[in-house]
């Protein structure tokens, strides 16, 4: 859903533009308690990790792709203002490096594709988990239905820039239902990969999952033939070590999907490409900015074989988010510890 340079006029995009700065702005504040020394280098990797698998367009409908948009799986995992971060990282990679996503138009897509995401998936994923049982299986539940609903909410978002500041003369109700409808199924993908991921992490450190802290279900002790609660577990009784290998197994997984499972994913356009052909809203599309870029496209200038241009640009992609996500996030962790200190 990356929208390009010309689909919303310069004022409106310089609105969002300033609707995204002050949500990024309020983000790194709220950033500060998310973020300890265990989870910044994880935030880090949460960006890398959703840069590599939106790489991977699905098929949905009717020669439509679809791929994940990434809010609400980085607001469960790392904590929703870390997640607005973790996306506003991502976009800004994909618009300098890849050519993917307007940068007149950043400021819509952040709002659109981080922001929406994160406060919808995050406020009913926080709902849900409080009315289901505190189990592990419940936070995987509630990150599928919180996914699935922030795909169709972003699309709703687009619609209503739209409506104030589209460059085309198409019918408001037209792009609603067109937007919504396919982008109801891309959501189902969205859900999916969502909730495979919080769950896979789950099973393997449930205290690094943002969303998942404090919601296990009491360890049950049979006394004399009935059971009870055990005491409440002591922190010598947490995982131990480092969470290196849930890192590294992490980044191995997202290289892998950029660099060589992407060469797989669908070449069919996504959801707003389709509807934008389809509706007409892209006849004032504009040339991007960074179209010379030597990895616009996602592919690697110069190097002719496309399994291996793609690859190597996935891989760069994957090392530079890593790279500039990582270093985000620990300087917002040494302002927290640097305000801790003072205190």
């Amino acid at each position: 859903m990356h929208v390009p340079d010309g689909f919303i006029n310069a004022p409106v995009s310089a609105a969002a533009g300033v609707v995204a700065a002050g949500a990024v702005a309020v983000s790194l504040r709220g950033a500060r308690r998310e973020l300890d020394e265990r989870t910044a280098p994880l935030a880090g990797l949460v960006a890398a990790f959703i840069f590599a698998v939106q790489m991977l367009n699905f098929p949905v409908a009717a020669g439509t792709s679809g791929h994940l948009l990434g809010g609400a799986l980085a607001a469960i995992l790392v904590g929703p203002w870390t997640g607005v971060l973790c996306i506003a990282v991502v976009l800004l990679m994909q618009g300098i490096l890849f050519a993917d996503g307007g940068l007149t138009a950043l400021g819509v897509n952040i709002t659109v594709m981080g922001v929406v995401t994160v406060v919808v998936a995050y406020a009913l994923f926080r709902g849900l988990v409080l009315v289901l049982p505190r189990t592990r299986r419940s936070v995987t539940v509630a990150s599928f239905v919180a996914a699935l609903v922030s795909v169709p909410a972003a699309a709703a978002a687009f619609t209503l820039i739209y409506a104030i500041g589209g460059t085309t003369d198409v019918p408001v109700a037209k792009v609603l239902t067109a937007m919504v409808g396919v982008h109801v199924l891309i959501g189902i993908g969205e859900a999916v990969i969502t909730m495979l991921t919080v769950g896979a992490v789950v099973a393997v450190r449930p205290d690094l999952v943002f969303g998942a802290r404090g919601l296990t279900a009491p360890l049950k002790l049979r006394v004399d033939g009935e059971l009870v609660d055990a005491a409440p577990a002591t922190p010598a009784a947490a995982p131990a070590g480092s969470p290196r290998k849930l890192w590294a197994g992490g980044l191995v997984t997202a290289l892998l999907l950029a660099g060589f499972v992407s060469f797989y994913a669908s070449a069919s356009p996504d959801g707003l490409e389709k509807v934008a052909a389809d509706k007409g809203i892209d006849r004032n599309v504009e040339d991007h900015a960074a179209a010379d870029s030597p990895l616009a496209d996602y592919g690697v200038k110069g190097v002719e074989a496309p399994r291996l241009s793609g690859g190597l640009a996935g891989v760069i992609g994957v090392g530079a988010t890593l790279a500039v996500g990582t270093g985000a996030f620990w300087v917002v962790r040494r302002r927290r510890a640097a305000t801790e200190a003072t205190a």
